[in-house]
């Protein structure tokens, strides 16, 4: 599936706000997004947030043998992977150049920086070594990838404890965590990338892109900084063309963000270790009930009780005098009763209105039973005229059947012919009544 496109009117709109350095976040031209960290509850298994950029990413070991040019270093392996489910413009299990470019990034970023000792990961020279595999996973992509996932990779790397083990002879043993501590990993310094996006051919720059950013910049520039200030690696993409101003520029805001997100890396390890050590709650399910999904949701705010009296004091004073209270219910009409001021009830008269339709009622059902009566005095006596042999035909056209019948069933016929008669004038008296009480 691909990802939709940007139409024209938001490309004009997004440009538009660089040139008059505003961002749709409300955010400034250098600010970054909000980094939030949190730890699962195996060592090595962190998401890192770079505001809706989630990362997962999880370090496993273990013993393999080393790689003959470097018989005693450990062996790193670093993954990324991007799911559909982080954006659906991603495809899945298909090497893209951004994934190619993503994992090579990261590669020079922790490996070639040297950040980790990886010849403290040696276990037998030429035969053991611990490999280090640190996967990652785009849980959401709302711009800025390479960002998110080397702070990901970096605090995972930092959380993670291998076991520890133990060589007698030839005889290697690794131990548990009930039997003794897992061992960190020797980590010299913390690189992590910082990106800067360019506009309108490097005359316009904004730090932290997100994901519509990105889709109007014209370069991006990444640098890989630690917080010495020692640049670990660096790459430019893009149509843009950078003078060393302007790079000299990005690498003064890249030791400034860098120092601030190491900071916050190492407190974040700090309150873990702490709360892991005083049996305290951790893990992803500690976080989780911090996030609800609710509507209308406010923060809550301290309410002030100090001078609730004084303020219903100075509310009662204002408010106007009560009104005169009777002490005796006031009884209007018989089997009515009312305290206090009010209109009169109209009950009674309501009374009254029902006897008068109840009697127009009476009436009306008297008239047509009257009607009915007449109507039957006029079939009996048609009946006396007509002769006792002469038979009744009821329809002499050519078309329908003529039906014959007896003198003596015809009364039957004159009562239904009377029953449908008596039928209307109590329909009438019906649609009488109901436009009464619409006007009512």
């Amino acid at each position: 599936m691909k990802a939709t496109p940007l139409s024209n009117c938001e490309r004009r709109f997004l440009l538009r706000a660089i040139q008059e350095k505003k961002r749709l976040d409300g955010r400034q031209c250098y600010d970054y997004r909000n980094i939030r960290v949190s730890f699962g509850a195996d060592r090595g298994c962190c998401i890192v947030e770079l505001g809706r950029t989630r990362v997962l990413a999880q370090v496993s070991c273990e013993l393999v043998p080393p790689k003959p040019n470097r018989p005693t270093e450990g062996v790193l392996f670093f993954n990324l992977e991007l799911s559909p489910m982080a954006a659906p413009g991603l495809e899945p299990g298909r090497q893209s150049e951004l994934l190619v470019s993503l994992n090579r990034l990261l590669e020079r970023c922790l490996r070639d920086s040297k950040c980790i000792d990886t010849e403290s990961l040696c276990v037998v020279a030429g035969e053991k070594v611990w490999q280090i595999r640190l996967d990652m996973h785009l849980l959401n992509h709302d711009g800025n990838i390479t960002d998110a996932a080397s702070i990901a990779g970096i605090v995972a790397l930092c959380h993670f404890r291998r076991p520890d083990v133990s060589v007698q002879g030839e005889e290697v043993t690794v131990y548990t965590p009930e039997e003794r501590d897992p061992v960190p990993l020797s980590i010299h310094h913390m690189p992590i990338c910082v990106s800067f996006a360019f506009f309108h051919q490097g005359t316009y720059l904004l730090v932290d892109p997100t994901e519509r950013e990105e889709r109007v910049m014209d370069g991006l520039l990444v640098i890989a900084m630690n917080k010495h200030h020692e640049i670990c690696t660096i790459q430019s993409s893009g149509v843009v063309m950078l003078l060393q101003d302007q790079i000299l520029r990005c690498s003064k805001i890249t030791a400034v963000k860098v120092g601030e997100i190491t900071e916050l890396i190492q407190k974040a390890l700090e309150n873990d270790q702490k709360a892991r050590k005083e049996g305290g709650k951790f893990g992803f399910a500690e976080s989780i009930p911090n996030q609800r999904i609710t509507a209308f949701k406010m923060e809550s705010a301290a309410v002030d009780t100090n001078d609730v009296e004084e303020q219903a004091g100075e509310i009662i004073a204002k408010a106007d005098p009560p009104s005169e209270v009777f002490a005796n219910p006031v009884l209007h009409t018989p089997g009515t009763a009312q305290i206090g001021e009010g209109i009169e009830s109209s009950w009674g008269d309501l009374e009254e209105s029902e006897k008068e339709e109840a009697a127009e009622e009476e009436d009306e059902s008297e008239a047509a039973a009257f009607e009915c009566e007449k109507v039957e005095t006029e079939g009996t006596s048609t009946l006396r005229e007509t002769k006792s042999d002469e038979p009744v035909v009821l329809s002499d056209s050519e078309e329908e059947e003529v039906v014959i019948l007896e003198p003596q069933e015809l009364p039957r016929k004159t009562r239904t012919q009377t029953s449908s008669k008596q039928e209307n004038p109590s329909k009438k008296a019906f649609n009488k009544r109901r436009r009464k009480k619409r006007t009512h």
